[in-house]
Order: C-alpha cells, then structure tokens, then sequence
C-alpha cells in the first residue's frame, strides 16, 4: 500500500484532508487517529505533524506526503516536490525596526530571529551574507522587542503583525510558499494516481463546465470568446440556424464570459461545477 504522510494539525490539515476526500480517499473519522487504512485505494495515511513529514519521507519511511514548501526546504530532507496543490500560500520577508536595515547585505555579521532557520541559512548563504541566526518555535516579531535579535525572518500576509511590532519589511523575498505533494525519490505504484487525483481535484476547483445556446451566425464570436481546452463542443439543435456549445472555462472568467455570450447572442447560458477531472 502506498504510505502517505498528511498533516495532523495546523493551516494544512483541514484543507490537505479535504483534498484527499474530494480525490476519492477515504481518511480518518476521528481527528485522534494518527493511522488509518484505505484498503480500497491502496493506500494507508498517517498523521503527522507538519514539520516532521518531510523527514519521515525523505527517510524512505513512508513514500509521499502533503507539507509545507517552507517546510520541505528548511527541513534539510531528501525529499523533493512532486507537485504544488494551490493552497496554504505564504510568503516568507525580512523586517527590522524602521530605518534599521534597507538591504540584504545590512544583515551581515547580525542576529537574525526565525522558526525556518534552515530555509533562511541557505538563503543567506546563496546571498554571500553571514548572519546569526537564533531559532524560535513562534511569535518571532517580537525578538527584537525583547532584545535577542536584530531583525527577523517570517511568514507575511499583510504585514500588519511585524508593523505592530515596530518593524518594516526589507531586502529581497526569501521564499513563495504552498502546500506540496513530496515524495522519497522512488516511484512507488499507486504515486502516479494519487498525483492525477489531486491535479484533478485542483481543476475541478478552478474551472466550470459552461452551456449555451448561439446563433449558427454567431458561432465564430462565441468560441473565440470561450475557446476552452482543445476546443468546444458543439451540438446540432433542432433548429437548424441554432446549434448548442459547452466548453470548459476558469472560474474565474465565468461572468465576464457568460456577458461577453449574452452581448454576441448567446442564450440558455449555463454554468455547472467540476467534481472531478482528468485533463
């Protein structure tokens, strides 16, 4: 059975074992269970915490796991990234009290707060800059409030948290993160499915099925307007100067499409949701 490590708790746990259900998985009922089998697709999950998956499949332990990029690369691991899975998104910075630091060269020779401090090391080294790093398990904006660092290095969102801290973002991004699929290097049967299942989970989320009915006349304007993947389908009415079109569209098009047909002639224009993909 193909072992895969997901997160136990955390901003990746709901969201990766939603995933996985939407894929056709079935995972575990109670959120104590730190195993669980799914004999019917091949599969056995275990529950970890995040931080930890990508050593356990960097070992060979189990074979692929869901985890943070962060994560994967501060880790140290030999597991590598199979695929992004479009959510958990965040962005790692440096900030300093106002004024302080404007460059990344500024952090030579200072002390730098992180809880990553593998993924900002290598950073720093590929940079050419020589840095102390302190490591901290949380809340490293307040490091330099408490005087055990000079600046720090952390998730941002808005910002908002280090600006109440007294500090600004400086110097170059250090990392885009997401949640990943990782895996140990070795192609273990059922690796290539659940890979498709997910791509196909991301698809269903992104894209809609859209059907219309146009003028023969018209036809040209309206698959021009929503050309789709390879190209739409479309269908003889019984009128004979109509015909009936469905495509493939990103969701977030949908509207100003669905406006776009209305104003070429389009009419009957329907959406309906993806549950599943394989493209």
């Amino acid at each position: 059975m193909l072992r895969i490590a997901v997160p136990n708790k955390g901003s990746l746990s709901d969201t990766a074992a939603q995933m996985l259900w939407e894929a056709g998985y079935t995972g575990r009922r109670d959120p104590r269970d730190l195993h669980t089998a799914d004999p019917r697709n091949g599969v056995e999950f275990f529950y970890l915490r995040p931080r930890d998956i990508a050593t356990y499949v960097g070992s060979g332990a189990l074979d692929v796991g869901i985890t943070g990029r962060d994560l994967l690369l501060d880790s140290g691991s030999e597991a590598a990234e199979i695929a992004s899975l479009g959510f958990g998104d965040s962005t790692f910075r440096f900030a300093a009290p106002a004024g302080g630091f404007s460059t990344l060269e500024d952090l030579e020779g200072v002390r730098v707060a992180t809880s990553y401090p593998g993924l900002v090391g290598d950073f720093l080294a590929r940079h050419g800059v020589t840095a102390k790093l302190v490591k901290l398990d949380g809340a490293v904006e307040s490091a330099v409030r408490l005087g055990v660092a000079d600046a720090v290095a952390d998730v941002v969102s808005t910002g908002s948290t280090l600006r109440k801290a007294g500090l600004e973002i400086f110097g170059p991004v250090i990392l885009q993160s997401e949640a990943v699929l990782i895996g140990s290097g070795i192609d273990k049967p059922g690796t290539g499915t659940l890979v498709r299942r997910l791509q196909g989970v991301l698809v269903a989320r992104q894209y809609v099925l859209l059907d219309y009915d146009v003028p023969v006349a018209h036809l040209e304007q309206a698959t021009a307007a929503a050309p789709g993947f390879e190209s739409p389908t479309v269908s003889p009415l019984h009128d004979p100067d109509w015909v009936a079109v469905r495509v493939m569209i990103p969701r977030t098009d949908m509207n100003h499409v669905m406006d776009a047909l209305y104003e070429i002639g389009a009419r009957a224009i329907l959406v309906s949701a993806i549950h599943a993909a394989r493209l």
